[in-house]
């Protein structure tokens, strides 16, 4: 069996130990097993927390995804871009390069929980909530480890535009010399469903769905520069 590469450092893991983070947390962060994270404190003298303590640490709006509202759409969009909910955790993760958005997505949730850099650069927010998985999974129909088999959630008319910017967020690119934005995604049915909605929003067709590894819906810049590539 092929031995997985942990992908944080010895002394990122004691870190976002010492800030209040789960060691199964870390674990899923790190690519490598809760085990190994335990051996890890272990042999660094790192004092370890009372079992359930974390508990108490940090604070969240858990009902945040049952109401809808443009905010809320928005991070539900960003969050079927670039969230991750494990299968065996109670946890919902956010990640991004750029931790600026990861804060303002923070604030948004009246949440005190940590932002967290692994080495590869990405910042990663990691929070526990059974609800909002539950709420995730039972209302908006999204599934653990979901990039390949997402579907476009039931996203009310009003609220598309803001759910769309959040997915673009995430996962789209502008190129500007070439006048040319980019959707990106793991799931074809999702990909296909977003290409027809953007095709009625603009009133023409959009150029064909590519693969490359990955989905990619391509299309020109018109004039008629559609919310989704404004700022929020």
């Amino acid at each position: 069996m092929r031995k997985k590469k942990c992908t944080m450092s010895i002394p990122e893991i004691i870190k976002m130990y010492e800030i209040g983070s789960r060691t199964e947390e870390i674990a899923q962060l790190a690519n490598v097993s809760a085990r190994y994270i335990n051996s890890v404190l272990q042999s660094n003298n790192v004092k370890r927390r009372p079992r359930g303590s974390w508990l108490r640490q940090y604070t969240i709006n858990e009902n945040y995804f049952k109401t809808w509202s443009n905010n809320m759409a928005y991070l539900l969009g960003f969050f079927v871009a670039d969230g991750n909910m494990p299968q065996d955790l109670q946890l919902i993760s956010f990640s991004q390069k750029d931790p600026f958005i990861l804060d303002v997505i923070k604030k948004e949730l009246n949440s005190n929980h940590p932002i967290v850099k692994n080495n590869t650069g990405v910042s990663i927010l990691n929070i526990n909530s059974k609800i909002m998985k539950e709420d995730l999974m039972n209302i908006h129909g999204l599934t653990p480890n979901k990039s390949k088999d997402v579907k476009m959630p039931d996203v009310p008319n009003e609220y598309m535009n803001h759910f769309i910017r959040g997915y673009f967020d995430g996962d789209g690119h502008i190129n500007y010399e070439k006048r040319l934005v980019s959707f990106v995604g793991g799931s074809l049915p999702f990909m296909e469903t977003l290409q027809l909605i953007l095709e009625k929003q603009m009133f023409k067709p959009l150029n064909e769905i590519h693969t490359y590894n990955r989905w990619l819906l391509q299309d020109r810049i018109f004039k008629q520069r559609v919310i989704l590539i404004q700022n929020k």
